[in-house]
């Protein structure tokens, strides 16, 4: 009966997207165009496809050729200041501005007229066709690439997979979470929805471990102590799987909403779970939660999190081409 309701409710949901698609594809409704090249990162899936990463690999090139770059996002969850990704692309990328907004069109003009910006970096920007952009980066998590095969709410699709056909480049991430067949069957998918879009392989990860007092280790550092984990992120079997290929079976293992806001009482209880675990235990969770409750400790343990990066596996080249000709199309001399 459930299946049924969510399944109604995505009709709808489904004419809404393909009408919106169609008055942007005839231009009935206008885009506009930033004075700047914008290179948006987004995805089909709601959550969990590791977007940050890609957007702080995206800015982070940009700013290794001395280019002024700015993040624009729409800020969900938001209301009471940065969300987690703000907070964690902020930690990342002290130098890179990052504007939050329903409005990205009016973020666009104060990242460029304020703040200089020569390129603005679209966050979670695939389905906001209002703002044109110059190259769009359309990420895929290999283990869920189609969000169990319907629309929201039945499912996690935001369109229809024939929408990959605007994307000028897929980038497939988690692939190491995949089997080599398992690839090539998703690669035969992407390349029959957009024959023409190139594909680049991707993984997330480790970088470090970090804490809120800046201290950082190795990511092996964990390896043959006991573990607690928690987190509350789009995809929490995915940093279970990372911390399994650390060599690192988490003994217990907490699971939050995506974008989850730690109330006093969330803290309490998380320190009364910390203390009753082993006590060699290391508690670890993701930075996204890390940068929202900001703590040394929980339950005179301290408290660590893993920085993870965006590594490309194949198609670097291509990448490096898609970036770099976004950048000169419009970069004034």
């Amino acid at each position: 009966m459930q299946r049924c309701a969510l399944w109604g409710a995505s009709v709808p949901y489904r004419g809404a997207v393909q009408l919106r698609n169609l008055l942007y594809n005839r231009g009935w409704n206008r885009t506009e165009r930033a004075t700047v090249p914008v290179v948006s990162v987004g995805n089909l899936t709601a959550g969990g496809t590791g977007k940050t990463p890609c957007v702080e690999y995206v800015a982070r090139h940009f700013r290794q050729q001395d280019v002024r770059v700015a993040i624009l996002s729409r800020g969900y969850g938001s209301s009471d200041g940065p969300n987690d990704e703000a907070l964690v692309l902020e930690e990342n990328l002290p130098d890179v501005p990052h504007l939050q907004g329903p409005d990205r069109v009016a973020l666009a003009h104060t990242a460029i007229e304020e703040l200089e910006s020569e390129i603005l970096v679209l966050d979670d920007g695939f389905q906001h066709r209002r703002l044109a952009r110059d190259l769009d980066l359309v990420l895929i998590d290999a283990t869920n690439p189609w969000g169990h095969g319907h629309l929201l709410p039945r499912g996690l699709l935001r369109e229809p997979p024939a929408g990959l056909q605007r994307a000028d480049l897929v980038l497939l991430s988690r692939c190491d979470h995949v089997t080599e067949e398992a690839r090539g069957r998703l690669q035969d998918e992407v390349a029959r929805l957009a024959p023409n879009v190139p594909i680049v392989e991707t993984i997330h990860a480790p970088i470090e471990w970090t804490s809120n007092e800046q201290h950082t280790l190795p990511p092996d550092s964990v390896v043959g102590r006991p573990m607690a984990a928690f987190c509350g992120i789009g995809n929490p079997e995915a940093f279970r799987r990372t911390l399994t290929g650390l060599g690192a079976e988490p003994i217990a293992f907490r699971v939050f909403a995506d974008h989850h806001a730690y109330t006093r009482s969330d803290v309490e209880d998380l320190r009364g779970w910390a203390r009753r675990q082993a006590k060699d235990c290391v508690i670890v969770t993701t930075q996204k939660d890390l940068v929202k409750l900001r703590l040394v400790r929980l339950g005179e343990r301290e408290l660590w999190a893993l920085r993870i990066g965006l590594h490309v596996c194949a198609g670097q080249d291509t990448l490096d081409r898609k970036l770099t000709a976004a950048l000169g199309h419009r970069l004034p001399a």
